[in-house]
């Protein structure tokens, strides 16, 4: 338990270290730009008509894509209010041939190549962090929040898509054009107080999607990268003046009700038995409630947890030896998400991942009950997560914990930071991890990572510090546009063991990096940039020095001013394989193995009708071949209707080994919308690595933000049912259905 105690001493250090931030304002030079207070009333119906938007002087349009500062093919008229309660957005997108405005979709948070208006808000001043909100002309509701950024930084995405907030939006159409009225409540941004005068950061922007024209406010350089139009640090500084805070209080109580039907070996085992199916009825009831005692804090409380209306999870196929990462879909653990971020290299690793909360191979385990708060203070970030989990599957009852405290220093783009999570079994079954890291950009683009990490673990021996632990140093120039480069370096021990994160691999060294070189061109040229890339890794094992894995990656992308993409990528790649692991239906044995391989991706326009990315590979693979193809289009016949679609075919062969298999696995997902509120989506995947068909259809009808009606129906079926020693397996793996209501009271 000591070691324990140690564990959180770096946590103890910086807290008591954690004072206001210190610096001067970059940008100090520039005052805030005042947002006007409301000097009538405004009727949120999307028309836009009131006089007192006609007291507010719209914002300064930019091209930022295809062309930077290019000429604007129509005008645009964005205005930002405040009263006591709400900030205000109205847009009158004006249109020269309004039959040409895209209106594609009626579904919640999907972007299906419509015309746009949307409202990026960095409302913690924070340089760092926004939330997003997007509506069509239709006026769908989107929203997300940004992080880091809006940085693609060493594998971390900087956007959530599958965050959601309390807010309203209007719109309307005719021969001019179309129109859009926000109101979104403070108390969705959340923000700093000082003496009734708020600070934030502000971006706003058009897209018309015909043309693949995004106009923006202010003037962001396209060469901060693929999200730059919504990155925060380039936001502009505005200031709402007597606005205080607001503590609205969300309880959100729901039933659920449903059954679930399985398969069941009846009679003698072998051949003389017979399958039945057995019923369990379910009833539940539970809530979340969600606080804020001030403009800067949110506390969320929720007992017997349920997420029975989440997606499910796209299936894939591995082609590797390591463990699947799929991402957090689940709303409780969304509100300020990126707080809890503390990466450990690549896409998939980090100290803490919440999907381990409530979920155990996929299988779901009752969630008690728990509470979360997040918050800024400052230049400190902070955010504390406890749950309570049930027993399952021979793991006993667990507590889980986070800590997470991130404090700004020197700049609003440096910052120290520190991470404590527990994983607390009933029977005695404990893991405990900390983690300190910082970031500093020192000068220009510059940013310099150094992260450290430490595990505990009850069933585990550590030889020592070094042994059960994670050290990470990265540099990195964080530019689009010209020279960027990285370079990283990174030991994992082979005692290191983050039981509420994901660690794909251990006991390794990596030595990697990168450099990119791009340019934007001209409004003369069809093409809007072209980059050449090369990376490398390479991962050595900490026992004796042998090489476990090396990659390099040279890759060519283009990008067309009508934002179709090409990219074409070549891998040198070797693996030491020490342990037999299997691919679809067959094994990769032990050995050394060198390989190439070929890819070509197409990315079609996203704003178009029919859109999607085909990517096609060609290569050697563990010592035999490899050719695959991956397609995933998406069509949208009317705004009522979307239709996805995914395939993608692996064929492996081993000449030498006279073995050869192919994997398959497709996807169809159609969604239906009769209006914003009623939709009706059904997601069907088969793979022939499981043999198995799975359907999710969703109906939902949501009455307002946080009220919804859900049924959700699943079923698997068995494609390859006859096995040996049992009878026939029956067509349905099981199958559930529920129904679930939830009603969000606000005061």
């Amino acid at each position: 338990m000591s070691a324990r105690l140690l564990a959180c001493a770096p946590l103890a250090v910086l807290a008591l270290l954690c004072g206001g931030p210190a610096w001067a304002q970059e940008n100090g030079s520039t005052q805030p730009m005042p947002i006007a207070r409301l000097s009538g009333a405004i009727r949120l119906d999307g028309v836009v008509d009131e006089p007192a938007w006609a007291a507010v002087e719209p914002l300064e349009m930019t091209m930022f894509s295809p062309t930077f500062r290019g000429e604007l093919s129509e005008r645009t008229e964005i205005r930002l209010a405040h009263d006591d309660r709400y900030l205000y957005v109205s847009g009158r997108m004006y249109d020269s041939d309004p039959t040409g405005v895209r209106t594609n979709t009626l579904v919640r948070d999907a972007y299906s190549g419509d015309d746009l208006l949307a409202v990026v808000v960095d409302s913690y001043n924070d340089y760092e962090t926004a939330v997003w909100f997007v509506t069509n002309p239709a006026g769908v509701r989107t929203d997300r929040t940004v992080s880091g950024d809006a940085v693609f930084t060493g594998g971390e995405m900087p956007m959530n898509a599958d965050w959601n907030a309390h807010w309203d939006v209007m719109t309307s159409q005719d021969d001019d054009g179309w129109y859009a009225e926000f109101r979104i409540p403070f108390s969705t941004l959340g923000f700093q107080d000082q003496g009734g005068d708020v600070v934030m950061g502000l971006i706003s922007y058009r897209f018309i999607a015909r043309r693949n024209e995004r106009q923006v406010f202010p003037a962001i350089d396209p060469s901060w990268g693929g999200l730059g139009f919504a990155k925060p640090s380039q936001a502009r500084r505005i200031v709402l003046h007597d606005v205080h805070e607001a503590k609205p209080v969300y309880v959100t109580p729901y039933s659920l009700a449903g059954l679930n039907q399985f398969p069941v070996l009846k009679g003698p085992d072998g051949l003389g038995g017979r399958w039945g199916i057995d019923s369990e009825p379910t009833k539940e009831l539970g809530g979340d409630l969600r606080f804020s005692p001030t403009s800067n804090l949110t506390l969320d409380l929720t007992a017997n947890t349920d997420f029975a209306q989440v997606e499910a999870d796209d299936q894939q196929i591995n082609l590797t030896r390591f463990a699947l990462f799929f991402p957090e879909k689940r709303q409780f653990f969304q509100e300020r998400a990126s707080t809890f971020q503390f990466g450990t290299g690549g896409f998939s690793n980090r100290l803490f991942h919440s999907r381990r909360i409530g979920l155990d191979d996929g299988e779901i385990v009752r969630i008690y009950g728990g509470a979360r708060a997040v918050g800024r203070l400052g230049g400190l970030d902070f955010g504390f997560l406890d749950m309570q989990t049930a027993s399952h599957d021979g793991r006993s009852s667990e507590n889980m914990g986070v800590l997470r405290l991130n404090q700004q220093v020197l700049n609003p783009y440096s910052s120290v930071g520190g991470m404590l999570t527990s994983r607390l079994g009933s029977n005695g079954e404990d893991n405990v991890a900390y983690g300190v890291d910082a970031v500093v950009r020192p000068f220009g683009d510059e940013y310099v990572t150094v992260k450290w990490a430490q595990t505990f673990d009850e069933a585990i021996d550590e030889e020592s510090a070094l042994e059960s632990g994670l050290v990470q140093a990265r540099w990195d120039r964080q530019r689009d546009e010209g020279l960027s480069y990285s370079g990283e370096f990174m030991r994992v021990g082979g005692d290191y063991l983050p039981r509420l994160g994901f660690q794909n691999r251990t006991a390794y060294r990596y030595f990697g990096g990168s450099a990119q070189l791009k340019t934007f061109r001209d409004a003369s040229s069809s093409l809007r940039s072209a980059a050449l890339r090369v990376s490398t890794g390479h991962y050595i094992r900490t026992e004796d020095g042998s090489a476990e894995s090396r990659t390099v990656v040279p890759e060519l992308h283009i990008e067309t001013k009508g934002a179709t993409e090409v990219q074409l990528t070549w891998t040198a790649a070797f693996e030491s394989v020490r342990d037999s692991f299997d691919v679809s239906d067959l094994v990769v044995p032990p050995g050394e193995y060198w390989y190439h391989e070929g890819k070509a991706r197409l990315q079609l326009p996203r704003s178009d009708l029919l859109r999607g990315d085909f990517t096609a590979t060609v290569g050697s693979f563990y010592g035999g071949r490899r050719v695959g193809l991956a397609l995933n289009p998406a069509w949208n016949p009317s705004r009522h209707l979307e239709l996805g679609g995914g395939y993608e075919v692996n064929r492996l062969t081993f000449s030498r080994r006279g073995l050869a298999t192919t994997a398959h696995l497709a996807r169809l997902k159609v969604q239906i919308a009769f209006d914003t509120r009623l939709s009706l989506s059904s997601f069907a995947q088969f793979s022939n690595d499981t043999d198995l068909t799975t359907f999710n259809i969703r109906l939902r009808y949501n009455f307002s933000e946080g009220t919804d009606l859900w049924i959700v129906y699943n079923e698997g079926l068995n494609m390859d049912r006859d096995v040996l020693d049992r009878p026939r397996l029956p067509l349905s793996s099981g199958r559930a259905i529920m129904v679930k209501y939830s009603h969000a009271f606000i005061w």
